[in-house]
């Protein structure tokens, strides 16, 4: 069968991926290295992701907020673990003013900034001077803030969605009088991250601990979600971390107890980015362009009228107009049903075609004959071709699909969450034993997955020389799963006994 898209997964699957991003209109380069224009329908998922998850974090007691993009260097150097983990990536500010020399515009000297400014790669700094101003008693305390903004981390290697130099996320942020508070706020939040991924981008996850070389900078645990692209590859798609005092401390964040006791508040932060539109791409998206999980479409049902510059056309609109209507009465998730008419001058074909790479979930043609036999053609994105490979275009009555369409929506939104948990609980090996196992498994031409081995949680030295291994052989430690079995062995690196057992996987 011939496919919309000019070359498939199996060919090039960094290809494919760009080639998705192109042809479904999502984005495209902006003239700045590792920044990207998010064009209407890739905005339109990230505004889904926004409104339901904010829903979420707002659920939990979070109230959302906005700190500024710059940040004084001073902030950053109060802590330095925090700063050594960014330092690289950081975008500073130095100068206020431009002016004209040679013909060019360049940095005024007298407009030097009596402090260079960070452009924002995260706001744990920020956010604590405020909590100190903020916190003064227990009374105070727990502090629970959210922010919707955009960070800049200067990427070295960029990929659209993936690791852009600028790129769009909410970041939690909360201060608690115990440590215990502060915990249970870390795995809330983690909780909220995987159900939200599960169940609005149909993407299965695996939550667990990050090991001590992958933990945030400053952090004292952190922990993340990790999904499976088609590929095999690990996408972390959201982490949170418990800070302890570590911000506290730099940032002068206490507050006097029930006895009357100055203490350092227990302070976590969280967050999830576009980066997850591009783990839906990678995990959903097929040979022909994007499947959209109904949850996030911007439209979740897409009708085309079959227009021939006729009489015809006039009826065939109305037709297609009360359809639209209809569909956008009904209800579904919770929500009213998303339905466009496409009455762009195109034809027909080439407007299926373009909603078929943009992932629309269903896509409906209407035409003369349809109309005058009260029917309509639908076409589940889900499932596009039948055996013989011809699209699965199904003819039925206009009142029928009506009834049915709720149902087909919750159907394909369960169908591509089923399709990608059945290929990460498919591709997890948990036999490996040995380091020359791992290296095979990794190795071999066909395999795609990862690995479940058994980890003594080494540190100092002997964590180093693991990671120099992995490195070696471009793995990586993606978390200890939550639900793993307990460990009964070695672990595979250092042969002392294992404790937990950690994921080994490729990355993104």
């Amino acid at each position: 069968m011939k496919h919309a898209l000019s070359v498939t997964r199996e060919q090039d699957f960094a290809a494919w991926y760009q080639a998705v991003i192109s042809e479904a209109d999502m984005a495209e380069e902006s003239g700045v290295r590792g920044s990207m224009v998010i064009r209407p329908w890739g905005y339109g998922i990230w505004e889904r992701i926004q409104k339901l998850l904010d829903e979420r974090i707002k659920a939990t007691g979070h109230e959302n907020c906005y700190f500024p993009l710059f940040i004084p260097l001073s902030y950053f150097e109060k802590e330095a673990e925090h700063v050594d983990g960014f330092a690289k990536e950081m975008a500073v500010v130095t100068h206020h003013r431009l002016i004209q020399k040679d013909g060019k515009l360049v940095p005024d000297p007298e407009a030097k900034l009596e402090e260079p400014l960070v452009v924002r790669p995260t706001s744990e700094t920020v956010i604590g001077a405020a909590f100190s101003r903020w916190v003064q008693s227990w009374r105070d305390l727990p502090v629970l803030i959210n922010q919707w903004a955009n960070v800049v981390r200067w990427e070295m290697r960029t990929r659209m969605f993936l690791r852009t130099a600028e790129f769009l996320w909410q970041e939690g942020h909360t201060a608690h009088t115990t440590v215990d508070e502060a915990m249970e706020e870390t795995m809330k939040m983690l909780e909220v991250y995987r159900s939200f991924a599960e169940e609005c981008v149909a993407l299965p996850v695996v939550a667990g601990e990050k090991p001590e070389n992958e933990r945030f900078p400053g952090a004292v645990a952190t922990y993340s979600i990790e999904a499976m692209m088609q590929d095999g590859k690990a996408l972390q798609a959201g982490t949170s971390h418990f800070l302890g005092t570590t911000f506290s401390q730099a940032q002068s964040i206490k507050f006097q107890n029930a006895e009357g006791q100055q203490e350092l508040a227990q302070t976590t932060s969280w967050g999830m980015s576009t980066r997850m539109i591009g783990g839906l791409i990678m995990v959903h998206g097929d040979d022909d362009g994007l499947r959209v999980p109904p949850r996030l479409a911007p439209y979740q049902v897409v009708v085309v009228p079959m227009l021939r510059d006729n009489d015809e056309d006039a009826a065939i609109l109305d037709y297609c107009g009360d359809l639209v209507a209809a569909l956008n009465k009904q209800d579904v998730f919770r929500e009213p049903v998303r339905a466009l008419l496409d009455k762009r001058p195109a034809k027909a074909a080439n407007k299926r075609w373009s909603w078929v790479k943009k992932g629309a979930p269903i896509v409906i043609e209407v035409g003369g004959r349809d109309v005058a036999g009260g029917n309509v053609s639908v076409l589940r994105r889900d499932r596009l071709y039948r055996e013989d490979g011809k699209l699965d275009s199904q003819i039925v009555a206009k009142g029928d699909f009506l009834g049915a369409a709720t149902g087909m929506l919750e159907d394909i939104q369960q169908a591509l969450f089923a399709d990608a948990q059945a290929r990460l609980h498919g591709n997890i090996d948990k036999s490996i034993t040995s380091l020359d196992a791992l290296k095979a498994y990794f190795a071999a031409s066909k395999k795609q997955g990862w690995a479940l081995v058994q980890w003594a949680k080494p540190t100092g030295p002997a964590l180093d020389k693991v990671i120099e291994w992995l490195k070696g052989e471009k793995l990586t430690l993606r978390n200890v799963p939550l639900d793993a079995d307990a460990a009964d062995g070695a672990c595979i690196f250092t042969g002392d006994k294992a404790v937990e057992r950690v994921l080994v996987g490729r990355s993104y």
